[in-house]
């Protein structure tokens, strides 16, 4: 999978080369280009300015269309078909379901929005908006690698076994809760059934601690996963 990753800071995505991420781009499984949004003014722009002001007034700096619409059609002439997502609060909410959508594509150009906003008429080259919260943020950097963690990490060969698929949001649910040595901490104690060796009770207990986790910590997302259990038992 290659994704190209159009932006006014490049350093900013220095962690793309680390940890998981960064053995996925070692190990070929998958192919990230940072693109610096400047290299895409009009070259008697020697200013190499990406912004302007609004039209109608208003405070702060807006995303010049030319630049953009230069970037997306010289990357798809190097890889055609990939999909095109930019950042904006306006977005649909990133979710795992999302991720899974996402990682499925042959390639994704993710467009980081900056400033005051982005010329409206760049919604016309994009396949998607996305937005990863209902808060605001300087700019779409952070959106990007949260979205590039999330997708990668469902790659196969990118984590060990079948991993992922016991990630929290995966099914529906939160994690269940997790321990390790010592098996007691200031009083502390591991639960006894995840040291019975007993694979089926433990398994049991851990559905039951995700439920649970679920419900209390999240019930928007418990009653999401009841509603889906209940359609699939009607079916």
């Amino acid at each position: 999978m290659r994704i190209d990753i159009v932006t006014i800071f490049p350093e900013v995505f220095a962690p793309l080369e680390s940890s998981i991420i960064g053995r996925a781009r070692k190990n070929n499984l998958v192919d990230i280009r940072i693109w610096n949004l400047r290299d895409f003014v009009h070259p008697e722009d020697r200013h190499r300015k990406v912004d302007d002001a609004p039209y109608g007034g208003g405070r702060g700096m807006v995303f010049k269309c030319e630049p953009l619409f230069e970037a997306v059609k010289k990357i798809k002439e190097e890889n055609a078909g990939s999909k095109v997502i930019l950042t904006t609060p306006q977005g649909t909410l990133f979710t795992q379901e999302k991720a899974v959508v996402f990682s499925r594509e042959k390639g994704l150009i993710i467009i980081c929005g900056h400033y005051e906003g982005i010329d409206e008429r760049v919604s016309s080259i994009c396949d998607e908006e996305i937005s990863i919260g209902d808060y605001t943020l300087t700019g779409g950097e952070l959106p990007a690698m949260v979205m590039v963690e999330g997708v990668v990490r469902l790659l196969e060969g990118v984590l060990p076994g079948e991993s992922p698929a016991n990630d929290s949001f995966f099914s529906g649910l939160l994690d269940w809760p997790c321990y390790t040595r010592p098996e007691e901490y200031n009083g502390m104690k591991v639960p006894e059934v995840l040291l019975s060796g007993n694979h089926s009770r433990i398994e049991e207990w851990r559905k039951k601690q995700a439920l649970m986790r679920t419900k209390e910590r999240r019930p928007d997302l418990y009653r999401a996963y009841v509603e889906r259990r209940e359609t699939r038992e009607e079916d």
